[in-house]
């Protein structure tokens, strides 16, 4: 396995949880990571993520695991198109009634997608804001993007358009169909707090 050069840990503030990530960032992010949440039903869930050296995603594989249940999700991007595989032990929907199946029906519904976005996952929020140059454009600039929304427990994958829009202060707004929230980043891009979700301890 190979030794990654830095780390970052999150906190939740919404609840009992938090985020570690081992990555390297020189050229594109290999990433692993470990969260866990009280927030539907305890459970805890262990990813891998790769980007190209532009920063869109490539590769990411996750587990999620609970009492009684566990849950895999692997997706690979090659020549513009995603595979998805997913695997399933135990009984998710005995703890979360009405838990989707996992993964996606119809991955070339991911067609536009460059980003994966892990549920309540501060680090997969500064794929966008790194592959895109946020982190250092003027106030005011906005994009929109298409990524694969991924839920925690069940693994499933939703394509979700989201948009960023930059503002004074290291700051950018997040907007994605109902939701925004203003999300405070470092000079790298990094998130370091989100309101009402987490900040970098």
């Amino acid at each position: 396995m190979t030794v990654l050069p830095r780390a970052f840990a999150w906190q939740r503030t919404d609840t009992t949880g938090g985020e570690f990530a081992a990555l390297d960032d020189r050229r594109g992010l290999h990433a692993r990571g470990t969260a866990f949440a009280a927030d539907r039903g305890v459970y805890a869930c262990r990813y891998e993520l790769h980007t190209d050296e532009g920063w869109a995603s490539t590769r990411f594989e996750v587990t999620a695991e609970g009492a009684g249940w566990l849950r895999t999700l692997r997706m690979e991007r090659a020549a513009g198109r995603w595979r998805v595989t997913t695997g399933e032990q135990g009984d998710l929907e005995r703890v979360l009634k009405g838990a989707p199946f996992a993964g996606i029906e119809d991955p070339d519904r991911l067609h536009n997608v460059l980003d994966v976005d892990l549920y309540n996952s501060p680090l997969t929020n500064t794929l966008p804001i790194r592959r895109l140059g946020l982190h250092r454009a003027a106030p005011g600039t906005t994009v929109t993007i298409e990524a694969a929304w991924i839920l925690l427990p069940s693994l499933a994958v939703l394509p979700v358009e989201q948009s960023y829009e930059v503002l004074e202060g290291r700051r950018v707004r997040y907007r994605s169909e109902n939701f925004t929230a203003v999300i405070e980043i470092d000079a790298e891009g990094w998130v370091t707090d989100y309101p009402d979700l987490a900040t970098l301890a």
